[in-house]
């Protein structure tokens, strides 16, 4: 097995290995509701509604957002950082593909 071919099968392994993944960004937002009485309503000291946590997010072309639980937080911010991983992993597979192509060209038997 020639190196590009071992880095390529590194690659692969190292991908379906990831788990779960989202892309986006998050935000915190606080908020100012429609009661004439609230306390965010307040004129010397207005209190807004929150924080709620907002992922941002493009998927085929077109952008969404959900709202995430406090409680999610934690597994929203991991599976961000492993759609960051991913991306890389597939720059890098990509580049070895390539690399075993501009080395050895394609071979018949190859899928």
């Amino acid at each position: 097995m020639t190196v590009e071919k071992k880095r390529v099968a590194q690659l692969k392994e190292r991908l379906f290995s990831l788990g779960a993944v989202l892309p986006g960004s998050l935000s915190k937002q606080w908020n100012v509701c429609g009661s004439a009485g609230c306390k965010c309503k307040n004129p010397d000291r207005p209190v807004k509604h929150g924080p709620y946590y907002q992922l941002s997010y493009t998927l085929k072309g077109k952008s969404s957002t959900a709202f995430v639980k406090k409680a999610a937080l934690k597994e929203v911010r991991a599976r961000m950082k492993r759609h960051k991983e991913f991306r890389e992993l597939c720059d890098a597979l990509v580049e070895a593909y390539v690399t075993e192509f501009r080395k050895y060209g394609i071979e018949e038997e190859q899928t």
